[in-house]
């Protein structure tokens, strides 16, 4: 029963239920319509056969009796005798003949002997024009035109009523309905079982999606559905593999990410514990001990901020663009960067425009680049702050003239927790965040992050973000190409 109700619950049963619903019913109102019109047509025929009947009636009263070789006039009786001794009617046609309100002669082949019903003898008598009437009669219903013969005087002399018994043609439609409905039948019970197995091809690819989605877990996200054809089925079993993807690219970034931040967290974790248990419990810390275990607070802090940015960076309202004057950020951000190290300083601001940017995002991004620089270069090494706009990019960034970046370092330092071989060999306060963070509000502006070779030695961090159609200049022009600097530029050490 459990399965039963599953089957007719499933897709497969419900869209081939609709179906048939559908090609069942069309085909009962065929059929109905069917006979219905079939009907109409029989008593529209016979309707016209009657009248035939009439105006042959009609035509013999106005000519000769061929008995006496003069009109027929008023001798109504005459004119039956030679209509009925001429015209034989159909198996179920009957000739009625009234005179003076009594039957006056019947045709001898009649279905029924219609003059011994008195009761319609005497209303086709009273009968003053011509009329279809349908009558019930002991076989059945019968379908007769009346049609008075009226006196000079307008008082009707007799009348002509000509029958037809519709039963045996309304049985032949009948049966050709029933041999109609019975292929109709056939043709549906063919039509559910094709569309049955039709339906089960069409929808296997939804049957293969959910068992396959069924027998995936976490641990074994390196499962894909098996996609073959084209069409929407196609493309939804492709489309779920995609997301498969991400989904196990975002659980490994998630497990990855999660391994680094515990690494990253149980260091000072660990050294502050360990100072702690082995400072006395009766004595005061010592001032090493306080500055230590401080320090490594700080910067357990400075991680845990770090982390919740790089989060946030996935939500939309991460950046909100404003207008910000470029050459006034530029300046701000060798302002502040000056107290972080002794270095000879300089600013390169060409891009003195107003961008629809975050100020306060980009400051960060730009503020993690220069600490970067600081960090890998020594006092009186130069770090240039510039800004310049290259076609329809904005580029902001930092140089310096120190070590530079080893080869083997140059893709994996913007991943998180990553430090390159040089900053591993000097001890740094970051957590390898600060080139992430750089690279993740980059993205938010729908720009990235680049490292570039100085010429000389050093390194080139750029932020190249779009520039929108119709950005406002601030006085000074955009280089035209022929004054932008090479693609990868170099900086004068004045």
């Amino acid at each position: 029963m459990g399965r039963s109700r599953r089957l007719f619950a499933s897709t497969r049963a419900r869209v081939l239920t609709g179906a048939l619903v559908l090609l069942g019913g069309t085909i009962a109102i065929t059929v109905v319509a069917d006979r219905a019109v079939l009907l109409a047509r029989l008593d529209d025929r016979i309707d016209a056969e009657l009248a035939q009947e009439v105006d042959e009636f009609a035509r013999l009263a106005d000519g000769i009796d061929p008995g006496t070789g003069e009109a027929f006039g008023s001798d109504l009786a005459a004119i039956f005798d030679t209509l009925f001794g001429r015209n034989i009617p159909a198996p179920t046609e009957v000739f009625l003949g009234i005179v003076d309100g009594e039957p006056y002669l019947r045709s001898a082949s009649a279905p029924y002997p219609i003059d011994e019903l008195d009761d319609l003898v005497a209303s086709w008598s009273a009968q003053t024009e011509p009329t279809y009437r349908t009558e019930t009669t002991p076989i059945g219903h019968m379908r007769t035109l009346v049609v008075p013969v009226l006196q000079p005087d307008g008082q009707p002399a007799g009348t002509f009523v000509v029958g037809r018994f519709p039963a045996q043609e309304r049985e032949s439609v009948d049966e050709a309905i029933r041999v109609a409905a019975l292929v109709g039948l056939v043709a549906f019970l063919a039509a559910s079982a094709v569309a049955w197995f039709i339906a089960g091809r069409v929808l296997a690819p939804l049957r293969q999606l959910a068992t396959g989605a069924a027998s995936i877990r976490e641990d074994q996200l390196d499962q894909r559905i098996p996609v073959e054809g084209s069409g929407e089925l196609a493309e939804l079993g492709r489309t779920f593999n995609e997301m498969l993807d991400r989904v196990e690219g975002a659980f490994a970034a998630q497990r990855s990410f999660l391994d680094d931040a515990g690494h990253e967290l149980r260091t000072p974790i660990t050294v502050i514990r360990g100072h702690l248990e082995l400072a006395d419990p009766d004595a005061p810390l010592g001032t090493d001990t306080r500055e230590l275990v401080f320090d490594e607070l700080d910067r357990m802090a400075r991680i845990v901020e770090d982390l919740l940015l790089i989060a946030k960076a996935e939500r939309p309202d991460f950046v909100v663009p404003g207008p910000t004057d470029v050459a006034d950020l530029a300046a701000d951000i060798v302002d502040k960067a000056r107290p972080l190290g002794d270095r000879a300083w300089e600013l390169r601001s060409d891009a003195v425009i107003v961008a629809d940017i975050d100020r306060e995002r980009v400051t960060q991004a730009w503020m993690n680049l220069v600490r970067n620089a600081v960090q890998h270069t020594g006092p009186g090494d130069r770090i240039t702050v510039f800004s310049t706009v290259r076609g329809d990019r904005l580029e902001l960034g930092v140089t310096d003239t120190g070590e530079g970046v080893a080869l083997g370092d140059r893709e994996r330092i913007f991943e998180r927790f990553t430090r390159g071989s040089s900053a591993r060999r000097t001890r740094s306060d970051g957590a390898g965040l600060g080139l992430a963070i750089a690279r993740a509000i980059a993205h938010a502006h729908e720009g990235h992050l680049e490292l570039r070779d100085t010429p000389g030695g050093g390194a080139t961090f750029v932020l190249s973000l779009p520039r929108p159609p119709g950005t406002a200049d601030e006085g000074e022009p955009t280089p035209t190409p022929a004054e932008e600097p090479a693609e990868e530029p170099t900086w004068p050490a004045s």
